[in-house]
């Protein structure tokens, strides 16, 4: 299968922000993760991150973490042609 990136916002609650929850993400399912931008405070985290790895292993990853508390929006990249 392909390996392919995917980019996305995670936004943290302030319990799932205390979690190593990308870490475990990582061990869990064969992805490799980047993280772009993070800013965490004691009540909530907000976190660029990309993934990679196989579709599918990602779309469970992002699932796994939505059951983890996290909100997972997929980042939207604007070309302007000009």
């Amino acid at each position: 299968m392909a390996v392919e990136k995917q980019r996305f916002w995670l936004t943290f609650n302030a319990e799932a922000a205390q979690q190593p929850l990308i870490c475990l993400m990582a061990r869990r399912f064969d992805v490799v993760f980047n993280i772009h931008n993070a800013s965490v405070t004691q009540e909530v985290g907000i976190i660029a991150v990309g993934l990679e790895g196989e579709r599918e292993v990602i779309k469970q990853a992002v699932a796994w973490l939505e059951g983890e508390g996290v909100q997972v929006e997929p980042v939207e990249i604007n070309t302007i042609e000009g």
